[in-house]
């Protein structure tokens, strides 16, 4: 699925209970090539792996019309960015907030952080730093993302590696189009100029011009 690759899995401790394991398997699955890429190279091995994307619940993911519960977090003339995480370094919250700061000065948004993790400080740190942190909310661990989601006009992942990107995809059900770094998995997920667009890692300012053109 991931991490219990390319982190656990590559641990000195697991890796060979690891690559143990999927060597006998009957039958290996990944969520997306570039994870049964990386599993093969990195643990060499010569088993084939089979691809079957992640789903989301359609039914459960979409957009959400109710004006009321938008205006609990923007006002109606005010645009809604949007971040989902567990905010691990992996994650770049800070690029989450750079990326804002720069859009905010140009278009009157609010930024929904919805999550929690080790990152949620220096986040912090850097939207007061910025000036911005009056239009930035940390919701925590929303219960239903879905309805936040629902309400937002662009999704922001910068991560720096993700082995899919589920988050994305369920934005993009959501009909909100996401402004992503090209790492990992996510070009399988996101079309660039087509569901959203794809950014050198670490390039805010890129994140912003896109981010700037979508609105």
């Amino acid at each position: 699925h991931g991490t219990d690759v390319t982190l656990v899995g590559l641990d000195s401790g697991f890796r060979h209970s690891t690559k143990y394991a999927l060597e006998r398997s009957d039958h290996v699955t990944a969520v997306s090539n570039y994870l049964a890429q990386y599993t093969l190279e990195s643990l060499k091995l010569e088993i084939p792996i089979q691809v079957i994307y992640n789903m989301v619940d359609t039914d459960r993911f979409v957009k959400n019309a109710d004006a009321r519960f938008r205006a609990r977090f923007a006002h109606p003339d005010e645009f809604i960015l949007v971040h989902v995480s567990n905010f691990r370094k992996v994650k770049r919250t800070e690029d989450v907030i750079s990326t804002f700061a720069k859009v905010s000065s140009e278009f009157s948004a609010r930024l929904l952080m919805v999550g929690d993790g080790p990152e949620r400080a220096p986040a912090l740190e850097l939207a007061q730093k910025l000036g911005v942190m009056g239009r930035v909310h940390f919701l925590g661990s929303f219960p239903n993302v879905e309805s936040i989601l629902g309400i937002s006009d662009i999704f922001l992942l910068p991560s720096s590696q993700e082995s899919f990107g589920l988050s994305a995809l369920e934005a993009m059900s959501c009909e909100v189009p996401v402004v992503a770094s090209r790492t990992g998995g996510i070009p399988e997920v996101v079309t660039h100029g087509e569901s959203g667009f794809l950014c050198d890692l670490g390039d805010t300012d890129d994140m912003a011009q896109r981010v700037l053109e979508l609105l």
